[in-house]
């Protein structure tokens, strides 16, 4: 990625010069409650366009999964890729699960880390080495027996923005940051370069959505409500039976799109739980606008959002020493969530540990979502390590 500082002020919203008019022009996402229109109307989800057609890119079944790589065409902006992940031979109908990317500082790639694909691109490589413990998580869902779908969503990876000329207050604060790279030797790489300018640009991109009447969670929801239908509607995919789970950002995602459509399930939202307060002051700075969109709050906390969910049962898994949550949120956050849901509707584990899906966490998220939503064939899933409280 080659940065052009240019005379003339460019695009701050490069490669979506017609998403202002999309949502300008789309009427709001109508949700199936009155709780979930609530969380949409904070969030200004734009309704949804007609379901896209999906065309399939490649195929090929490798150690049992059957890979296929899908594309897709929003109403706005780049063309979405996504990955149908399914076990090989199995003709359905399969429970269908949305695996969810995290945030992770990552937007040159999305989906891409939680996939075995015959050539993964470093920045994948990485995401999965220094988050989900070196597994593809959406592969390993398939192979314990469900049909799994991970898409790119709003400003990641095939949805990204296009930086290459940046506007000018990512430009300048990003050749602060080259300068100090030449200072240390270091020779980014344009994945390095790129997701340094789009750590700048998200502020750029909320402060776009908020003008626009909607925010940037809101705008990844969309995405996610469209992934979702696509999943539902797809061969040999159970439309009764869809799930979702997500780490970090993704499991923020996780639950944003569980409380928005009555289609999910069960879901896991993996570290990215607490409450707000204990955010307060000094984990402000640890996270994206997808946890912090204004005025959500008033909707109750973080966790409370989860009571406007149809969803029959979830799973929270919390790391004990997860730099980016304080224990006491998480804690006051479970036994808040155990008081709403005082059936068996919402579990929470504990592990030891930093803000990583480790693959005993991994397994436990699957095998939850493998009995809750019936898959019938979970070969290759051991069962996890029992966490500690």
């Amino acid at each position: 990625m080659s940065i052009q500082i240019q005379p003339v002020r460019p695009s701050a919203i490069a490669g979506y010069e017609d998403w202002p008019a999309y949502v300008r022009n789309t009427a709001r996402y109508q949700a199936a409650s009155p709780q979930s229109q609530e969380l949409a109307d904070v969030l200004g989800v734009p309704g949804a366009s007609p379901t896209p057609r999906v065309t399939t890119v490649w195929e090929q079944t490798y150690d049992g999964v059957t890979t296929s790589q899908l594309s897709w065409q929003l109403g706005f902006g780049p063309r979405t890729t996504g990955w149908l992940l399914r076990p090989a031979g199995s003709p359905g109908p399969l429970p269908g699960i949305l695996a969810l990317h995290c945030h992770g500082g990552n937007k040159f790639g999305g989906a891409d880390r939680l996939v075995d694909l015959p050539k993964s691109h470093p920045s994948a490589k990485a995401a999965r080495a220094a988050l989900y413990d070196g597994r593809a998580l959406a592969t390993e869902i398939a192979r314990a027996g469900s049909a799994v779908l991970a898409h790119d969503t709003f400003a990641w990876g095939s949805r990204r923005f296009d930086l290459s000329v940046p506007p000018w207050r990512t430009g300048a604060a990003l050749e602060a940051r080259m300068s100090q790279w030449r200072q240390d030797g270091v020779v980014p790489s344009d994945a390095d370069l790129y997701n340094a300018a789009a750590g700048i640009h998200e502020d750029t991109v909320a402060k776009a959505a908020g003008l626009l009447g909607t925010s940037f969670a809101g705008m990844v929801a969309h995405d996610d409500l469209a992934a979702l239908e696509i999943l539902g509607g797809l061969p040999g995919v159970d439309s009764e039976r869809l799930g979702c789970l997500g780490f970090s950002g993704g499991g923020g995602r996780a639950l944003t799109l569980a409380a928005l459509s009555p289609r999910v399930r069960n879901y896991v939202v993996t570290c990215m739980m607490a409450t707000f307060q204990s955010l307060l002051p000094a984990y402000l700075d640890a996270h994206s606008w997808l946890l912090q969109t204004p005025g959500i709050w008033k909707l109750g906390d973080w966790p409370e959002l989860t009571a406007r969910s149809a969803a029959t049962g979830f799973l929270v898994q919390y790391a004990l020493n997860d730099e980016l949550f304080p224990e006491a949120g998480m804690r006051d956050a479970h036994q808040l969530l155990e008081s709403l849901h005082t059936s068996a509707g919402y579990q929470g584990s504990w592990w030891p540990g930093q803000h990583v899906f480790t693959g005993e966490m991994q397994k436990e998220a699957i095998s939850f979502l493998a009995n809750t939503l019936g898959a019938q064939n979970p070969s290759g899933l051991n069962h996890p390590t029992v966490p500690t409280i």
